[in-house]
């Protein structure tokens, strides 16, 4: 029958994942290699086709219709890494059907995530949601917070795959408030007499300039660079694969089963 499950993977947790693009098909892939997980469907916006064949074997269901696949599916989890239109209609439908969501969609509106906090609270469901899954890029954030309040200047300039959608990046965003934040005011920032080319100093946060580079060759990459009287601090991340971003995610899918609430930032979940 068209749809049907036909893997033949030990049973484990039952995931669906949301989005069928190069970082869903990393997903899907890393999901087969572990022995506790069963991916068991793919909601994908883009696509009428019925059924996707696993990396390690067999088919599995796909839907444009993410209410109807997760009602008939009943998964554990649905991870999500599409986009802010998307992912709040995947969210709703996952809590719907008693799933619990892992997502790595940024550019969401602060009300979507103030909404799914609520309801994980009142249905006892947990959610997780971090602006960067690369247990590297965690540390630079948190190394980052640790750096701020000796440096009176800083500038962040991230660095992306030319076809992201949103500027500047989550992760980017999250620095720099966790940096102000950690300093405790803003920071200084230089404002030239003349800009030559408007916008050239980068968007300003609290005076944290952010400067976002796109153009294909990148994965996904962030320098954070502090600096002081006679001295510089540069703090850099490199993700050059998006496999960077597995262990970070089968380590959130694996915890959000003990939670029941909406949690976000890996760094909660690393110690950090």
């Amino acid at each position: 029958m068209a749809g049907m499950l036909t893997n033949n993977s030990a049973m484990g947790i039952r995931v669906v994942v949301s989005g069928s693009g190069r970082m869903g098909a990393e997903i899907l892939s890393a999901l087969c290699r572990q022995p506790d997980f069963e991916p068991v469907g793919v909601v994908e916006k883009l696509s009428t086709d019925t059924s996707v064949e696993l990396p390690s074997g067999g088919t599995i269901p796909q839907s444009d219709n993410p209410e109807d696949l997760l009602a008939r599916l009943k998964p554990d989890v649905v991870i999500d890494f599409t986009n802010a239109e998307w992912t709040p209609r995947v969210a709703t439908a996952a809590l719907a059907s008693g799933a619990r969501t892992v997502i790595g969609t940024t550019g969401l509106p602060a009300g979507f995530i103030e909404d799914l906090a609520r309801d994980c609270a009142a249905k006892g469901v947990g959610a997780f949601i971090a602006p960067n899954f690369a247990i590297g890029a965690v540390l630079m954030m948190h190394l980052a917070k640790v750096a701020a309040p000796y440096f009176d200047y800083v500038e962040i300039t991230e660095l992306h795959q030319e076809k992201k959608v949103d500027a500047p990046s989550g992760t980017a965003v999250a620095t720099a408030r966790d940096i102000v934040a950690a300093r405790g005011r803003s920071f200084e920032h230089n404002e030239p007499d003349k800009l030559t080319l408007p916008g050239s100093r980068g968007a300003n946060y609290e005076g944290v300039a952010i400067h976002s580079v796109r153009m294909p060759g990148l994965v996904a990459h962030q320098e954070v660079l502090f600096g002081g009287l006679g001295q510089t601090l540069t703090i850099r991340h490199d993700s050059t694969g998006r496999d960077s971003f597995i262990p970070g995610i089968l380590l959130a899918t694996r915890e959000i089963m003990n939670r029941n609430e909406l949690v976000v930032g890996l760094e909660k979940l690393i110690g950090l």
